[in-house]
């Protein structure tokens, strides 16, 4: 393609016979009437266009062995007509030169009906294509073919990468750290992103094989079959256009990996989707943030198990490694079972983090403590069984300052959050598993949003705590301990029973063991559960009862520390009310059951009943 003069009549005709196909030159395509208009020096609109553009692409749909087009093709919106449904076997070459070195050619043409006066009509028009083969022609014919020739040869970029973020970005370095040729693709979006693949690779020398793009069929056809490409863009609709961009442009056998944070059910459409013209489809929970990304994240992969296979030595070779060496990424299992455990993953996360902002509270808010002397506390902790990742990093922000004011102390205390908190509760809620932690510190972080109203009502009434008692640091260090176990239990209690109801048939011990490094919620804990998950979900059971005790006091002493002190603690009284509902008989939901019976017959069962029974009594 290009404007009248750049040679693409000539130039096509030389690549047909090079590839031994047929040549078509798109003037031969124009009614009269156009030939009439361009021999009077009348411009066509696009309503002349149309049908010529159909007549080349009819044509393009036929010639199943291949064909040569010259066209000027000027408007994007005429190439997608050209282009549509040819899939990624169809080369845009666009042939690029000055206004000068084409005006002085359309001088010296004879017997064409496109005066030379158009030529300018033609400069304006263009809208040059920011995807394709670009070639010079300052240069003479044959030198042009070569260059075409050796931009066409057979793909070398074995890996593909689309979405150059933060996470995409240290993905890709991590990729090409382990030798992998890459292919990225970051979308073209003038003023704002332009040429960022291009500027990415420049930037690092690990990248000095890769090669960038702005163009998805340019990228597509960088790829071996077959081509894997892994997508890190926003989840939900951006997810969505992506896929369908890339899948008219692959083949049957092809892997699309999605990297975001997707809504399992959305992996299990898109896989059933793609399914059908023949695409494989994998989505994968990253968990690790931009650090882990670049040196190892977490990886959970799931979906057909012969897409993994294709990927696999990929996602093994980036992920972090656990203690005994082996990679912190394993096949999960099928449908979108992946994004399933990334998201309890993160609900487990969110109730971490609030665990460790209730201790924090309690240190600083009832005993009166520094962030500094707090830090220290917290590093001591962490040299033990309580060591995480999170906890690392609290103790380090901690001591951060800006001036001579530590940063904790000017930063909002806003709590945001992405939505994996809320599908997490959404999920229990559906499945009828009681992960009370994770609910407790999402509406934690909901709370802290409404700031205005929680600034007016502490004003307002201005309440003081009097005879205020200082916490004991063992005993605060035992009920953290304490109530994180029962967070992990819940979370991998939610997961069990997805499992059971989805039919995915996952690993708990294996889950563990790829979260005991790379990802965030990597800690000493985790390491104990690989062997623990082996024979029960219920992480209680494998607890001594001599520790347990005194852990539980520990933990109820914390609590009512909290409470007369008005410091909110809901992941702490959360750990505390599951425990008080599951390890003493004091049962309430009879009181319930005899309500429900009264008000709306629902019926009930008895513990003098063993078959089970339902009974029903009129109660006045």
């Amino acid at each position: 393609m290009g404007v009248s003069g750049c040679g693409k009549s000539t130039v096509g005709d030389m690549l047909a016979k090079e590839l031994n196909v047929p040549f078509y030159d798109g003037d031969d395509f124009h009614p009269q009437v156009n030939i009439n208009k361009m021999s009077e020096g009348i411009p066509l609109n696009d309503d002349d266009r149309q049908g010529w553009l159909e007549s080349m692409n009819k044509k393009a749909l036929a010639a199943k062995e291949g064909a040569v087009f010259a066209c000027s093709a000027l408007k994007e919106k005429y190439r997608e007509i050209l282009f549509k449904n040819t899939g990624n076997d169809a080369y845009l070459i666009y042939l690029e030169g000055s206004f000068e070195l084409i005006d002085a050619r359309m001088q010296a043409r004879k017997d064409h009906f496109m005066p030379p006066d158009l030529l300018k009509s033609q400069f304006a028009t263009l809208e040059v294509p920011n995807y394709g083969l670009h070639i010079s022609i300052d240069q003479n014919p044959e030198n042009i073919l070569k260059d075409i020739t050796n931009q066409m040869e057979k793909p070398t970029q074995e890996f593909g990468l689309v979405g150059l973020g933060v996470m995409g970005k240290s993905l890709a370095r991590n990729l090409a750290n382990h030798g992998f040729n890459l292919a990225l693709y970051n979308r073209y979006a003038k003023g704002s992103e332009e040429k960022v693949a291009e500027r990415f690779i420049n930037e690092f020398d690990e990248l000095k094989t890769a090669k960038g793009f702005e163009d998805m069929r340019g990228f597509v056809q960088s790829l071996e079959k077959p081509r894997r490409v892994f997508l890190m863009v926003n989840a939900g609709k951006v997810t969505d256009y992506v896929i369908s961009e890339l899948s008219e442009l692959l083949d049957e056998g092809d892997v699309i990996i999605d990297g975001g944070n997707s809504h399992f059910t959305n992996t299990e459409r898109r896989g059933a989707e793609l399914a059908e013209k023949g695409i494989q489809f994998i989505g994968t929970g990253v968990s690790g943030g931009e650090e882990g990304a670049l040196k190892g994240p977490s990886i959970m992969p799931s979906g057909d198990k012969t897409a993994y296979d294709k990927i696999a030595p990929y996602l093994e070779a980036i992920a972090a490694k656990d203690k005994n060496g082996k990679g912190c990424c394993t096949y999960v299992g099928k449908g979108g079972s992946g994004h399933y455990i990334k998201m309890v993953h993160n609900g487990i996360e969110y109730a971490e983090m609030q665990l460790l902002a209730e201790v924090f509270a309690i240190l600083r808010y009832n005993n009166g403590l520094s962030p500094n002397v707090i830090s220290t506390i917290l590093e001591e902790w962490n040299k033990g069984v309580l060591s995480s990742y999170l906890l690392e990093i609290t103790y380090k922000l901690l001591k951060k300052k800006e001036g001579d004011k530590y940063m904790v102390d000017i930063i909002l205390d806003q709590a945001g959050n992405k939505g994996t908190g809320s599908w997490t509760t959404e999920s229990m809620a559906t499945l009828g598993i009681p992960a009370t932690m994770i609910s407790s510190a999402l509406f934690a972080r909901y709370i802290s949003a409404f700031r205005t109203k929680r600034t007016e009502l502490t004003a307002k009434f201005d309440f003081k705590i009097e005879n205020q008692s200082t916490t004991e640091v063992e005993d605060l260090k035992k009920a953290y301990l304490l109530a994180r176990l029962v967070n992990h239990q819940q979370g991998f209690e939610l997961i069990a029973e997805a499992s059971s109801r989805y039919e995915w048939g996952l690993n708990l011990s294996e889950i563990a063991r790829i979260w005991t490094n790379g990802c965030i919620i990597r800690s000493g804990l985790m390491e104990t559960l690989i062997d623990t998950l082996k024979n029960s979900t219920s992480l209680l059971l494998s607890e001594n009862k001599e520790k347990l005790s005194s852990e539980l006091q520990a933990l109820r002493n914390i609590a009512t520390v909290g409470i007369n002190s008005g410091i909110s603690m809901p992941c702490h009284l959360s750990a505390l009310d599951y425990l008080n509902a599951n390890l003493y008989n004091h049962p309430t939901a009879n009181i319930i059951q005899a309500q429900r019976d009264f008000f709306g017959a629902h019926t009930y069962k008895r513990v003098d009943a063993a078959n089970g029974k339902s009974y029903h009594t009129i109660w006045e």
